[in-house]
């Protein structure tokens, strides 16, 4: 069977090429019957030119019809069948007339209908090949008049020409084979080439397109990040000159740590939200997927946004479920906060709906608001990163544009299908396909561990920068650690061998920045720690390692060491919360 782009182009061959047959159909049959002038009456002359000339001229309209409709050539089946009929009719034509040469008995007749048919069979070879029944009918309806009229006579003579007539019909058969399947490979790389064009031209496009959207990404990336830095440093200017006038009033002290503590949580969310695109585009996000009850789900969406809807006197209502669903219940539930927060966001009267509805074997999980909807036209572009559509001025309090791209991350990451359908004054609905899972036994209840906090650590602390080292061995010395400090692993461990000459140092952590000095990497220095601690302990020191790179490729190097993986900038209840996890799996190890 061949591809439709295959038989197009065997059809356009066929009909391309029967060109030179139609030519030979309208020239040869006059000087071929001025020499078969006394072999057939002038009824029989008339009669055979007129129906060859009117085939002929069925076959040029019918070309240049299929022709004039490129490039939307349609039906090319019905075309090549067509044009097989009428070069058969043609052929039949021919046959007759040689059967009338062979016929008529006179041996110079004979010999010039031989060469005709045998000029008319062998020139068909390249015309008809393209369409192996078009050729095979031609040549049978050529040969077969003569054929069967050597057979009747029995004489050793008509018996020589019928084996060669079959050796002529065997030879331009074979020819004709061999043309075909030349003409099949040729039109097969055509096609390999034509696709891998193609297929060049979109990557081009995409990779025009991404590097279009990158630049967007940067520029809308630098501006946000330049607003908040630019107000910090006007803050602590104006920190600066009051504290050069004298004591500083208490108020306006106040007054503007609020202010920067505002600027920071600015530049956090925004930090943080770049560092989660950047971390879902490296695929080191972990997917854990595991049956989700819906119904404690819907539960706490409906607890943490109740507030909101009642500040911003919205109808908020959720229609739970008991049904099962098999996701990341971390995603998941970010990819339905954001949803949302953006539902919120925008709609400024009427109310929010979350609910469900099943679509065979998922669950479509819909989030319905009565905002001011999405033009169509746009629908496409709000999952690109710093796009707000009703923000021009980037207005920080309606957030910063990275939420719906989130978004859309963690629904590719999880393989969840992500639909929105929105009308511009009527609101949006932005929907999830999950499937459903089982509902899981209950879990036994799990032995409690004992609290970690209850006694200072040892933390091996490594970083190269001396005001993120100094501040974070305050930080772990003020929270009752021990620290052993240094802006190599080297340095750190001189220290601990210092603090070891008073007495007793153990080390129940190592603490590291990713990036480090002459080339190391938070990696190295863990690995060198703990060759340098193995000593006198039987299992690994647990390990941390703190980065600001969100490059998608580092990302990727540091969660491959194996330890846990914190980003900067890191909130000091995160720190805490990651150095108590660490102990509760040391002590559960």
């Amino acid at each position: 069977m061949h591809s439709r782009f295959q038989q197009r182009e065997l059809a356009d061959l066929l009909l391309r090429q029967s060109y030179a047959v139609l030519f030979a159909n309208l020239v040869i049959p006059l000087p071929v019957l001025y020499i078969l002038r006394d072999a057939l009456s002038p009824v029989a002359i008339v009669c055979w030119l007129a129906a060859l000339y009117l085939l002929t001229l069925g076959r040029i309209v019918l070309a240049r019809a299929y022709f004039r409709q490129a490039p939307a050539r349609t039906q090319e089946g019905r075309r090549l069948w067509t044009t097989t009929l009428l070069s058969w009719a043609s052929s039949l034509l021919w046959g007759w007339l040689g059967w009338a040469g062979f016929a008529h008995g006179d041996p110079q007749l004979f010999a010039f209908t031989c060469i005709v048919l045998t000029g008319l069979v062998c020139g068909a070879v390249p015309s008809l090949s393209a369409f192996p029944p078009a050729y095979i009918g031609s040549l049978t309806a050529m040969l077969l008049p003569v054929l069967v009229l050597c057979l009747s006579v029995a004489d050793e003579q008509h018996t020589t020409y019928s084996f060669f007539i079959l050796c002529l019909a065997g030879v331009n058969l074979y020819y004709s084979r061999v043309t075909y399947r030349s003409l099949c490979e040729t039109i097969r790389l055509r096609q390999e080439n034509s696709e891998l064009v193609e297929d060049l031209r979109e990557q081009r496009d995409r990779a025009r397109a991404a590097d279009q959207a990158k630049s967007r990404f940067l520029a809308a990336a630098s501006h946000d990040l330049r607003q908040p830095i630019h107000a910090l440093g006007l803050f602590v200017g104006a920190l600066a000159s009051l504290a050069e006038r004298g004591p500083v009033d208490a108020r306006q002290a106040s007054e503007i740590a609020a202010r920067l503590r505002g600027m920071l949580g600015n530049l956090g969310d925004l930090l943080n939200g770049l560092l989660d695109i950047s971390r879902l585009d490296a695929g080191v996000v972990p997917v854990a997927r595991e049956p989700v009850s819906l119904d404690k789900l819907f539960a706490d969406l409906r607890a943490e946004f109740a507030g909101t809807a009642a500040e911003r006197c919205l109808d908020w209502r959720v229609h739970g479920s008991h049904a099962w669903i098999d996701s990341d219940p971390l995603l998941l539930r970010r990819i339905l906060d954001n949803l949302l927060s953006n539902a919120f966001r925008y709609t400024l009267g009427g109310g929010i709906l979350l609910g469900c509805r099943r679509r065979g074997d998922e669950l479509e999980i819909q989030v319905c608001d009565t905002g001011i909807g999405i033009d169509p036209g746009l629908q496409e572009v709000v999952f690109e990163e710093f796009v707000q559509l009703h923000n021009a001025e980037r207005d920080r309090k309606q957030g910063l544009g990275l939420g719906l791209a989130i978004v859309r991350h963690a629904a590719r990451l999880l393989d969840h299908r992500l639909i929105l359908r929105s009308q511009p004054g009527r609101g949006s609905v932005f929907a999830l396909r999950v499937p459903l899972a089982e509902a899981p036994p209950q879990p036994a209840p799990l032995p409690e561990l004992a609290n970690p906090q209850g006694r200072g650590l040892g933390i091996m602390v490594v970083d190269d920068e001396p005001d993120v080292l100094h501040a974070l061995s305050n930080l772990l010395e003020v929270w009752g650690h021990r620290v052993y400090c240094g802006s190599s692993a080297l340095l750190a461990c001189r220290r601990h061998i210092e603090a070891s000459h008073a007495g007793r140092a153990p080390v129940d952590l190592i603490l590291s920045d990713y990036r480090l000095g002459d080339g190391q990497t938070g990696e190295d220095a863990v690995r060198r720690i703990r060759s340098y601690l193995a000593q006198g302990r039987s299992g690994e020191v647990p390990a941390l390692i703190i980065t600001g790179d969100t490059s998608p490729l580092r990302l990727r190097e540091a969660l491959a060491s194996g330890s846990q993986l914190l980003h900067k900038p890191l909130d000091t209840e995160q720190l805490r919360a990651a150095i108590e996890a660490s102990q509760r799996l040391e002590q559960s190890a």
